[in-house]
């Protein structure tokens, strides 16, 4: 069981916080609007509000679950020194305030440097793993697709914290492929245009990646 902060009050910070509870992790959100995740808290009464500042002190692992606009805000509000050595989860997409082109979501990043590697280089003493960017929120969490597990590309600069990383996914029912560095969520990142583009056409959402292998 570890301690799992979340950075976002959103679907996604709501749905990975449910299911590290049902997995049996303690949980906190951090927040300066508690009445944002009411809800949730009726909902998960194990469940925890904080600061950022308790949260980035409290929990052993943090998950970025923030718009990609605001995800280095969200880690600015934590105190660097306490993130020295976590694990953080990067769930973010550098999604910008643009309507999409035909379906294609627009990016405010380029394919030379990702979101990710925006994170790990202001917060350098902190351990970036991208992860649960790349599917809806509806299916990050034991995901049913008939049996077959679906693949989650993450990668980090650290092993021990893609380790951890790796070990949640296998609870939350996911096949991990390790994609090296951070350098990888340059390619990781751009999924999320990639599966986003059939809920645009066909409004087809219910999918995930899965990378076959011989």
């Amino acid at each position: 069981m570890s301690k799992i902060g979340i950075l976002g009050t959103g679907m996604v910070g709501q749905v990975l916080a449910t299911g590290f509870l049902k997995h049996g992790h303690e949980v906190i959100i951090a927040t300066r609007n508690p009445a944002k995740v009411a809800d949730w808290l009726d909902k998960n009464p194990t469940g925890k509000v904080g600061s950022h500042k308790e949260v980035g002190t409290w929990a052993d692992i943090i998950v970025l679950a923030s718009k990609g606009t605001g995800a280095e805000a969200a880690i600015g509000l934590c105190d660097a020194n306490d993130l020295k050595g976590k694990t953080i989860i990067d769930t973010t997409n550098p999604i910008a305030d643009l309507p999409p082109a035909n379906g294609v979501l627009r990016y405010f990043t380029t394919l030379e440097e990702s979101l990710m590697e925006r994170l790990q280089k202001g917060t350098p003493a902190a351990h970036f793993v991208k992860a649960f960017n790349s599917v809806g929120n509806a299916y990050m969490v034991d995901p049913d697709f008939g049996g077959v597990k679906p693949t989650m590309f993450i990668c980090g600069n650290d092993a021990g914290a893609k380790k951890q990383v790796t070990t949640i996914l296998d609870q939350f029912g996911w096949e991990t492929e390790d994609m090296g560095g951070v350098e990888g969520a340059r390619a990781i990142e751009p999924l999320c245009i990639l599966w986003c583009i059939p809920g645009f056409a066909r409004n087809q959402w219910t999918h995930a990646f899965k990378l076959l292998k011989k």
